[in-house]
C-alpha cells in the first residue's frame, strides 16, 4: 500500500487552531491571576490627568464646645402668664439697658456707676461661656464662702449692683429687682435644680505653668482692645451720654475690686471665648497665654476699692487667685493675683475641708 503523504492545507489549519488554544489558555490564565490580584491587593490605580484629591484630616470636634446650653426660645413665654411676661420683657431691658434706668443719669433710681449688667454679662445673659444666667436658678439659694452663709438670688443680683456697678444696692420689694429675678428665673427654665448646664458661666481656662504677666499684657491690650476701651482704659460712652457703647476696664466708673471679674481667672477665661469684638467660643482670637496677660494687664490697673473686710469669713475658703490676704496659706499676695497657681491650688487640695476663722471676723 502507498501511504498518502499529508495534505499542507489542513497541516496550517491544524497549527492555527493549537496556537488559537494556546492564546485562549494563556489568557484566561492571566484574567485569573489578574482577579486574584484585585481580591487581595485592590485594583491598582490608572494614571489620570485630573489633579489627586487630597483627603482632609478628621479633627474631631473639642466636647468642652458641644452641645451647650441655649436660652429657652420666646414661643414658650406663652406658658407664662401676662404679667410675668411683662416682667421678664422689663428684667431683660434691665440687664441690658441697665443705667437707662438705675445709672446716674437713670430714669428710676441712680444707683450705678453707667455700666451695664450686659457689659460682663453677654447678650442679656444669654452667651455661653460669656457670663450668663444658666445656672442661676437651679443653684440658688446656696452655700457662698465670700460671705460665709446662705445667699438667695436678691443678694446675688445685689452683689453685682455694689461690685460690678460699684453702686448701692436694689431695693429687694422694687418692681426692678422682681422684673430682674424674673428674668432670670426664666433663663434657667428647664435646667435640672442643683446643676450648672453646659456652658453656663465663665470657662475654666487652663492654668498657666509661669504667673501672668501685665508687661506681656499691655501689648496684647494695645493691639487687640485699645480700639474699642481706649488707651486709658475709660471705654465709649453711647451718644445718649448714660451709658457705654463700650464699657471701662479701668478708672473710675469700672468695676471695683470686690467684683467677680476682678480675680485674673476669671477675667481670662471670659476674654478668652468673648474678646476682641467677634471672638466666640467657636472662633476665639486670643490664645490662652494672652488671655492669661491682657487679664494681669488689666486687673493692674487702678481702679475704685471696696471694704472687703466682711468676706471669707474662713481663711482657707478663698480662691487661689484672690489677690488680697490674709490667707491661710503661705504664698505671697502677688503670688496670689498673678501665679504661677499650681503650688496654690496643691496646697488647697491637700487641706481641703480646713478651716481657719478671720481673725477680725472672729471678734465680731
Amino acid at each position: 500500500m502507498i501511504q498518502q503523504e499529508p495534505n499542507d492545507s489542513t497541516e496550517k489549519k491544524l497549527f492555527t487552531a493549537l496556537r488559537l488554544l494556546i492564546g485562549l489558555l494563556l489568557g484566561a490564565v492571566a484574567i485569573f491571576f489578574l482577579l486574584v490580584s484585585v481580591l487581595f491587593f485592590g485594583a491598582p490605580s490608572l494614571p489620570t490627568e485630573e489633579p489627586a484629591v487630597v483627603q482632609k484630616t478628621y479633627t474631631k470636634p473639642d466636647s468642652n464646645f458641644t452641645g451647650l446650653w441655649i436660652a429657652p426660645a420666646d414661643w414658650r413665654m406663652s406658658q407664662l402668664s401676662t404679667e410675668k411676661q411683662q416682667l421678664v420683657k422689663y428684667g431683660k431691658e434691665l440687664i441690658a439697658h441697665t443705667s437707662t434706668y438705675l445709672g446716674p443719669k437713670g430714669s428710676v433710681r441712680h444707683l450705678s456707676n453707667g455700666m451695664n449688667c450686659q457689659n460682663c454679662h453677654l447678650n442679656a445673659g444669654t452667651q455661653p461661656w460669656g457670663n450668663n444666667y444658666f445656672a442661676v436658678e437651679s443653684t440658688y439659694p446656696k452655700f457662698r464662702e465670700r460671705s460665709g452663709g446662705i445667699e438667695n438670688k436678691i443678694k446675688r443680683v445685689n452683689d453685682c449692683f455694689e461690685r460690678s456697678l460699684n453702686g448701692k444696692a436694689l431695693d429687694s420689694t422694687s418692681r426692678e429687682m422682681q422684673a430682674i429675678i424674673t428674668y432670670i428665673e426664666w433663663l434657667g427654665t428647664g435646667v435640672a435644680p442643683k446643676t450648672a448646664p453646659k456652658g453656663s458661666g465663665i470657662f475654666k481656662l487652663k492654668l498657666l505653668s509661669r504667673a501672668a504677666d501685665p508687661d506681656k499684657g499691655k501689648i496684647v491690650y494695645e493691639q487687640k482692645c485699645q480700639s474699642c476701651h481706649q488707651a486709658q482704659g475709660e471705654g465709649v460712652l453711647a451718644a445718649d451720654g448714660k451709658s457705654y457703647s463700650f464699657p471701662p476696664l479701668w478708672g473710675k466708673n469700672s468695676y471695683n475690686t470686690g467684683a467677680g471679674l476682678y480675680r485674673i481667672s476669671n477675667f481670662a477665661g471670659y476674654v478668652k471665648y468673648n474678646m476682641p469684638l467677634g471672638a466666640t467660643y467657636q472662633n476665639p482670637q486670643l490664645s490662652d497665654e494672652e488671655a492669661w496677660d491682657v487679664a494681669a494687664f488689666v486687673n493692674s490697673m487702678p481702679r475704685p476699692t471696696k471694704d472687703l473686710s466682711q468676706d471669707w469669713p474662713n481663711l482657707a475658703g478663698k480662691p487661689f487667685d484672690h489677690p488680697f490676704g490674709p490667707y491661710a496659706d503661705s504664698f505671697s499676695e502677688k503670688q496670689h493675683k498673678y501665679g504661677p497657681y499650681q503650688p496654690i491650688k496643691a496646697w488647697k487640695e491637700k487641706h481641703k475641708g480646713l478651716k481657719v476663722p478671720h481673725s477680725k471676723l472672729a471678734k465680731l
